[in-house]
């Protein structure tokens, strides 16, 4: 997951349609998520641009889906939230108020320091720890 300072993530999503099945109706369920679903220009390979939440939905629903040929992208999209950048963490923490650090952890499986260090931020506000 790539993420430019200030703006949405995007996810690289190799061999996209040749790896699924009913990839229409694929597409069509990200895109019900809000997410962007682009392909890099006359390329087999997609981008997918998506907040934190409309990742979490989209895994949800793949997961749940009975079409066993999507469930890589489930797998490859749990693997890039591991990724997020600093900032995507600070704002999936500012609008959860009183959110712990176990508790980011838990939701966006980033390290214990990483972790600290944006609640110490939002609490305390220095960001030269």
């Amino acid at each position: 997951m790539k993420t430019p300072k200030n703006q949405i993530p995007y996810i690289s999503l190799p061999s996209f349609l040749r790896r699924v099945l009913k990839a229409y109706a694929l597409k069509t369920l990200i895109r019900q998520q809000g997410c962007e679903l682009n392909r890099i220009g006359r390329s087999r390979n997609w981008q997918l641009k998506a907040t934190f939440e409309q990742l979490e939905a989209t895994i949800s629903l793949i997961e749940n889906s009975a079409e066993p040929s999507w469930q890589w992208l489930a797998v490859h999209l749990s693997k890039q939230r591991k990724h997020l950048g600093f900032d995507m963490l600070i704002s999936i923490a500012q609008k959860k108020p009183g959110i712990t650090v176990s508790e980011l952890m838990l939701r966006t499986d980033c390290t214990i320091a990483e972790a600290r260090r944006v609640i110490d931020v939002i609490e305390f506000g220095d960001s030269t720890i």
